[in-house]
């Protein structure tokens, strides 16, 4: 069989399972809202792993699933570990396609487990990868230095498996960028190899990422004062910016945001696009979740506003 085959076959898989649990998590809480259930403690556990933040207010949980939960403020661990981490891998990438090495023993053998391949020439630029870890860096730095200085969180929490998850997920991501390139060999200088999907993606990524931190700006200033000074933590109705459209312009900027990462790597790496399916999911399920909250909490909530993507979602 081609290294074609094999490039990708193990986070192909992996991938594609995760899309598909949040997929049948979305389907299945869009179910169990539409129809009259029985909380059971089957329901109750199911919402609790889904569900964080505000949309937890109202589940009845008992004692020991609420010990499970940490603050929904550690948010900011998952940016600092994905700075540091994909950083780091970003560093090792520069230097082996620099310097014409393998990478470190210990990241060699966990990118073969990953591809299932041996370190054999690659279909994707060199460039891509430096533009997809570079940008990736960028999201997670931007991201957390909103939930350090712009973000007010209340004393909203996650699920610790959703905070291990997260952890794992950033960790994962900056492999997979890596696993799709393999270090093959370059077509000449990273300058040379640009061309057109680098720009449109890299466009794509600058206005998504305004729209997400526009977004995150408003939600903040629902809780602050002229001064910027905390003066509630309650929850009250967005308004502007996107959320005229959707109830979470910012989940709907953070698919926007992989999908300019899928064009960088020129739209034909199958697994980044697997990526972005399961990115989709799981923010459709966030989205609706909220959308859900807000119907419910607010008679007035604007009808014509959609959960997650503007005029269908």
């Amino acid at each position: 069989m081609t290294r074609g085959s094999f490039s990708a076959s193990f986070t192909d898989v992996l991938w594609s399972f995760l899309a598909s649990c949040f997929l049948l998590a979305f389907c299945a809480h869009r179910i169990s809202t539409r129809y009259k259930h029985e909380e059971t403690s089957l329901y109750v556990l199911f919402q609790d792993l889904i569900r964080y933040g505000k949309t937890k207010q109202n589940l009845q949980r008992d004692a020991w699933l609420r010990a499970f939960d940490v603050p929904k403020r550690w948010f900011w661990h998952f940016y600092f570990i994905s700075v540091v981490w994909n950083g780091f891998l970003l560093l090792l990438y520069l230097i082996s396609i620099s310097q014409h090495q393998s990478y470190p023993s210990w990241l060699t053998g966990v990118l073969d487990i990953l591809t299932n391949a041996p370190n054999t020439d690659s279909q994707v630029p060199q460039l891509s990868t430096v533009l997809v870890q570079l940008l990736l860096c960028v999201h997670s730095l931007r991201r957390l230095l909103e939930c350090l200085f712009v973000s007010v969180f209340s004393d909203g929490a996650l699920h610790a498996v959703q905070y291990v998850f997260g952890v794992c997920y950033y960790v994962v991501l900056g492999l997979t960028v890596l696993g799709a390139d393999r270090l093959g060999e370059g077509t000449g200088t990273l300058l040379s190899q640009l061309d057109w999907c680098h720009v449109a993606g890299s466009a794509l990524f600058i206005w998504a990422s305004l729209m997400q931190h526009q977004s995150t700006v408003l939600l903040a200033g629902l809780r602050t004062g002229k001064s910027g000074s905390v003066e509630t933590l309650a929850h009250r109705v967005p308004r502007g910016g996107w959320f005229e459209l959707v109830s979470c312009p910012h989940y709907f900027a953070e698919l926007l945001i992989y999908v300019s990462l899928s064009l960088v790597f020129g739209g034909g790496c199958l697994t980044w696009w697997l990526v972005v399916l399961y990115v989709l999911f799981n923010q459709a399920l966030a989205a609706q979740l909220c959308h859900d909250f807000y119907v419910s909490k607010y008679e007035s909530y604007p009808r014509h506003r959609k959960a997650f993507i503007p005029y269908v979602l």
